[in-house]
C-alpha cells in the first residue's frame, strides 16, 4: 500500500517556479523512461517545491515514468501529508523513505533521482562497487558513497542512517544490493549525473566481462578528471550560470517529434 490521499487538499495558485519545476521534473521521468532506467512502477524522482523547505513533488504511485506530467505529480510534505494531487493518489512508500529524508538533511538537494538498472544494481552488488576504469566514472573518483542494504526501505529509522552515509557535500551515492542515488542542485544536474553513473556502470561490467586487465588510470589524473566535470566549464551556455543547461535542452529535444530535415535539389 502507498501514502494514501484521503482528500485534495486545496492550494494557492503555483508559482512560476513550481511550475517551471514541474515540467523539468515531469520531463526527467519521461527520459529515465526514454533511456531504459525505469523499473515498472518503481523507483522514482523528486524536487523540492521552490521557496519551501518541507514539500517535494513526486509521481503518483503506479504511474509508468512515461506518461508522468507536470500536472500529474503530487506534493507531498516530510511527514507523509500530500498536500496537493488528486483524489485516489498515493505515493510508494519505498519513495517516501528514501526522498524524504535526503530532502530534509539536504537543503542543497532541489532534486533526488533512484534507479533500479541491472547495470546499476549489479555494481551495487560488487564488493569493489564503482571502478575508476573509465571517463564516466571519474566523474565519481573518490565521490560516491556507499549505504548498506537493510532491505526494501519502509522502515523509517533507515534514514538516519540513510543520510549519515550520504554526508553533507556527497552527490552520487550507491545503495548496496540496491541501485543508485545522485542529487542535484537542478533536475537537470541530478538527471545527467545519473545518466553518466548508469553509464560508468554499464561500461565496467563490460571491462569486467571482457577478462581482460585494466589499463590503470594514474590517481592524479583521476582527480584532474573529477574536477574537470566538477567546474563544468567546457560545457556551460553562454549567459548561464548552470552547467548543466547546454546538455539539459539538448536532453530536452529527445521528448520533441523529430524536426524534418530540409530536402535541397
Amino acid at each position: 500500500m502507498g501514502i494514501q490521499l484521503a482528500t485534495a487538499t486545496p492550494r494557492s495558485p503555483r508559482s512560476d517556479a513550481e511550475q517551471q519545476v514541474r515540467a523539468d521534473l515531469a520531463a526527467a521521468y519521461r527520459l529515465v523512461a526514454h533511456y531504459g532506467m525505469d523499473d515498472s512502477i518503481y523507483t522514482h524522482i523528486s524536487a523540492r517545491v521552490p521557496g519551501t523547505h518541507d514539500r517535494f513533488l513526486i509521481n503518483p504511485f503506479g504511474t509508468l515514468f512515461r506518461d508522468i506530467t507536470a500536472s500529474s505529480l503530487v506534493c507531498i510534505d516530510l511527514d507523509g501529508n500530500i498536500v496537493d494531487g488528486a483524489p485516489g493518489q498515493d505515493v510508494n512508500p519505498a519513495g517516501f523513505t528514501i526522498h524524504s529524508a535526503v530532502h530534509a538533511a539536504r537543503p542543497d538537494a532541489l532534486c533526488v533521482l533512484h534507479t533500479h538498472t541491472v547495470a546499476g544494481v549489479a555494481v551495487s552488488s560488487l564488493a569493489c562497487g564503482l571502478q575508476p576504469c573509465n571517463q564516466w566514472a571519474l566523474q565519481f573518483h573518490d565521490r560516491v558513497v556507499y549505504h548498506d542494504f537493510e532491505g526494501i526501505a519502509l522502515d523509517h529509522d533507515e534514514r538516519e542512517r540513510l543520510v549519515a552515509d550520504l554526508g553533507p557535500s556527497a552527490r552520487a551515492m550507491i545503495l548496496r544490493n540496491h541501485g543508485l542515488l545522485t542529487l542535484g542542485r537542478s533536475v537537470a544536474e541530478a538527471f545527467i549525473l545519473m545518466h553518466n553513473l548508469e553509464r560508468a556502470c554499464r561500461v565496467q561490467l563490460a571491462v569486467q566481462s571482457s577478462g581482460e586487465a585494466v589499463y590503470a588510470v594514474p590517481e592524479a589524473i583521476r582527480e584532474k578528471t573529477a574536477r574537470q566535470y566538477e567546474s563544468g566549464d567546457s560545457n556551460r551556455l553562454a549567459g548561464s550560470a548552470d552547467p548543466y543547461a547546454r546538455e539539459w535542452r539538448a536532453l530536452l529535444q529527445r521528448l520533441e517529434p523529430a524536426a524534418p530535415v530540409p530536402y535541397h535539389a
